[in-house]
């Protein structure tokens, strides 16, 4: 369940309060709505808890909208983290083992068949996001083969996918790989940036021996806070003279610039020394 409140937290004794409130609504919205399926997540176990509330929540939101492959696709990561909790939790030996590790054990297999209906259920979409996730997160390679079917077509043309077509060039075509995450960034036109797709860049330009543009994209990560290695350590790999690295940091705000602004053009890269 994804809330926001507004808390002043008076006291330790108000934090607990608040706790023991949020149970009782859980609890009661399971009461309340048998489809839920909350007799099947092992709900009075004190493992997975807050795991286990964040899908029931997610389930009881989706109940008031239309079926979509979003909404599943966010419950099946949901089901994801409660069944890694789970995974651990099973390692645990409960003072009144037997009862315990059955639940524990029914609720995993539960967790692990509702993801395979989740891929069941999303196996017939056509929605191009729908089929990157089947295969990156399931390897599913007959939507692999679709999503790939795609390529050139106006149903790939947005950030997320183009990015998405880079992650399966990256070890087979550089060169195509270095455009589709600048086409990636150039759609970028929210402000909202992929701070992987930055340092893919950084990472692919030196590899096509881009010396000069994978220090100006590493730099562009490090004003975006994108972790990265120091400016020492920087100038040790480059060893460029100091009027380069003076241009190079500047057109490297420019391009940030730019990309907050969600205005960025692969144009404003290119290296001019």
């Amino acid at each position: 369940m994804k809330l926001h409140y507004a808390i002043l937290l008076l006291s330790s004794s108000s934090l607990l309060t608040g706790c023991f409130e949020s149970r009782k609504n859980t609890d009661q919205v399971c009461l309340s709505e048998p489809t839920l399926q909350c007799s099947s997540l092992n709900v009075n176990d004190g493992q997975c808890r807050i795991t286990r509330t964040d899908l029931i929540w997610h389930r009881y939101e989706a109940l008031d909208v239309p079926k979509n492959d979003a909404s599943q696709i966010e419950e099946y990561y949901l089901i994801k983290e409660y069944r890694k909790c789970l995974e651990l939790a099973s390692q645990i030996q409960p003072i009144e083992q037997a009862a315990l590790k059955e639940k524990r054990f029914n609720a995993l297999m539960y967790a692990i068949n509702e993801q395979e209906r989740i891929h069941s259920e999303l196996s017939p979409s056509h929605v191009p996001e729908t089929l990157y996730f089947l295969w990156s997160e399931t390897g599913d390679s007959t939507a692999k083969r679709r999503f790939l079917a795609m390529e050139g077509q106006p149903a790939l043309e947005s950030s997320a996918m183009q990015y998405a077509l880079a992650t399966h060039y990256i070890s087979r075509d550089k060169p195509k790989t270095h455009e589709l995450l600048l086409r990636s960034l150039e759609l970028s036109n929210d402000g909202n940036i992929n701070n992987d797709t930055i340092k893919s860049l950084a990472s692919v330009s030196y590899a096509l021996s881009k010396t000069h543009e994978s220090y100006l994209w590493t730099m562009v990560g490090k004003q975006l806070d994108v972790p990265v290695v120091t400016v020492a350590e920087l100038k040790r790999m480059f060893a460029f003279n100091d009027d380069e690295y003076q241009q190079l940091d500047a057109q490297a705000s420019t391009i940030t610039s730019s990309l907050k602004a969600g205005e960025f053009t692969r144009q404003l890269a290119t290296i001019n020394l």
